[in-house]
């Protein structure tokens, strides 16, 4: 064999499991050999239990073997190069029921290119969409977007075209783009994923934005703990520069766009986006007060579209397939796919894009594979840290914004983290409480204050201490807290909480309605 060729990740996921390492004992071993080796790094696909993931092309599929670690770098050099088998050896990646019965809109080209080189994202579609925009007046893309049905990805659901058509319609001298992508929610990480495997999405679908609604900067607002998504995305920004598809005249068409990447520091609450906006500004992340809307005065008191990162990774499909193709798909007024984000307890943990109406019981014990321990799921936290905890009574509910937000819970940002029958609700729900103690901004008494006051009342609960009165206290402050916070940090706090209260009384010392009765 004259010439090999691997594809391993350079993923954050991957790189935890030892995928560095490997590749450090490949190399060494194929010069051992003689063998001219080439190692391509892309980003993952996904499945993380089979990391790091070594892929081979073999007759134009690509053949997988993982999870793979050092110690096991010459046997599998001898079966990729001798034809033999190898134990690690998994098929045809897309052939892997995981991964085949996706629809993978967003993470189409992830784990497949070369996530920093334009001429492969172009050869695999990219920046079709960009050149359909650039054909189109702003007006236009914005009402393609909001023909689509997209919304925020990030966790509210608000309707994409909305936003982009109020800032499209706002004078000023400057606008920006700010890109949101501090995903700190638990059990969360599409934003990391794509950033590291498949940037120019994110690039793309950015550009396009400041081209419809009027804007020449964009800033990547991201977090301190995604030091490989840095790398990867400024040398990806750099490329495009050089390629003239960033900068004073994108592709020719006398429309200026530029991006650039803004590290955070580490707090939860710049996940919120007037948080985000002081924090991008040089000043204490802390919430403002709505109005104004940072639609009509953002960043430095200019008109700013704020979207989470796969907000803007789903335009580029919109663009160059249309609002239709794109609303084809999911269910109601949830259209599109979503990356739901599996992790916890479960045997199979891993990002898993699909269509909007899947169940939560698919995701979980179907695509999941049920727990790690191999004990029955007890609950499902959905949405992060301020997401409800559903039991597997209701693992039937589609996967939805409606219908999640009708049964006391929502999507979010699509994380999903999966609980086996050990799991204690009552210190899950005072964990909610400490928190909010720990990453409040401090600006708003409700969240400051009834944060310290929750994690009080809760140990009074488990203390066994006027049970029921400290479960009336807990009912009232978290009324309060929902009614009072500023942002959804306070009033997204009580959501956990009750949401455990209300499916596993038992934890609380409370008779379930059932057993009260008789």
């Amino acid at each position: 064999m004259s010439a090999l060729k691997l594809f391993v990740p350079l993923d954050s996921a991957a790189v935890a499991m030892g995928a560095d390492d490997l590749v450090d004992v490949l190399k060494a071993e194929a010069s051992k050999r003689k063998l001219d080796l080439t190692i391509v790094r892309t980003g993952s696909r996904g499945m993380h239990w089979l990391e790091p993931l070594v892929e081979v092309e073999k007759d134009g599929k690509r053949i997988g073997y993982g999870p793979v670690d050092e110690t096991q770098a010459a046997a599998l050099l001898d079966a990729v190069t001798g034809g033999g088998n190898h134990e690690k050896c998994v098929g045809p990646v897309e052939e892997i029921p995981f991964f085949k019965n996706q629809t993978r809109l967003i993470f189409a080209r992830c784990g497949v290119t070369d996530p920093v080189s334009v001429s492969d994202y172009e050869a695999h579609g990219g920046y079709a969409g960009l050149g359909k925009a650039l054909k189109m007046d702003g007006a236009a893309i914005c009402e393609e977007v909001m023909q689509s049905g997209l919304r925020g990805r990030g966790g509210a659901g608000f309707p994409a075209g909305i936003k982009w058509k109020t800032v499209a319609g706002a004078n000023a001298d400057q606008k920006y783009i700010v890109v949101n992508a501090d995903e700190g929610d638990s059990g969360t990480f599409a934003d990391r994923m794509i950033m590291e495997g498949d940037p120019f999405t994110l690039i793309e679908g950015t550009t396009i934005a400041g081209i419809a609604v009027g804007a020449t900067k964009g800033f990547i607002y991201l977090r301190s703990e995604y030091p490989i998504a840095a790398r990867v995305l400024n040398e990806a920004i750099a490329n495009a520069r050089k390629a003239g598809l960033l900068g004073a005249d994108v592709r020719g068409s006398g429309k200026a766009f530029d991006i650039e990447v803004f590290m955070g520091a580490g707090a939860y609450i710049c996940g919120e986006e007037t948080s985000l906006l002081n924090s991008l500004e040089g000043k204490r992340g802390e919430v403002r007060a709505k109005p104004p809307l940072p639609a009509l005065e953002g960043l430095f008191g200019k008109p700013t579209l704020v979207h989470n990162v796969i907000s803007l990774c789903s335009v580029p499909a919109i663009l160059e397939k249309g609002a239709q193709f794109y609303r084809d798909y999911g269910m109601g007024k949830s259209t599109g796919t979503m990356p739901f984000q599996i992790a916890g307890n479960v045997k199979q943990g891993g990002l898993y894009e699909t269509a909007f109406g899947v169940t939560l019981r698919d995701l979980v014990e179907v695509i999941g594979g049920g727990t790690f321990t191999g004990k029955p799921v007890r609950a499902v936290q959905i949405g992060g840290p301020l997401g409800a905890y559903l039991p597997p009574r209701l693992f039937d509910l589609k996967m939805d914004y409606e219908t999640m937000a009708a049964n006391g819970a929502g999507v979010g940002h699509g994380g999903l983290v999966v609980y086996d029958d050990s799991v204690n609700l009552l210190e899950q729900a005072r964990y909610a409480f400490e928190f909010c103690v720990e990453e409040s901004c401090g600006k708003c008494t409700p969240c400051r204050i009834g944060s310290v006051r929750g994690v009080e009342t809760m140990d009074r609960i488990k203390a066994g201490a006027d049970r029921d009165k400290n479960l009336t206290v807990l009912n009232d402050l978290c009324e309060l807290m929902v009614d009072g916070s500023l942002c959804a940090m306070g009033g997204m706090t009580p959501i956990p909480v009750l949401s455990a209260v209300k499916h596993f009384p038992e934890d609380f010392g409370i008779k379930p309605a059932k057993a009260a009765a008789e």
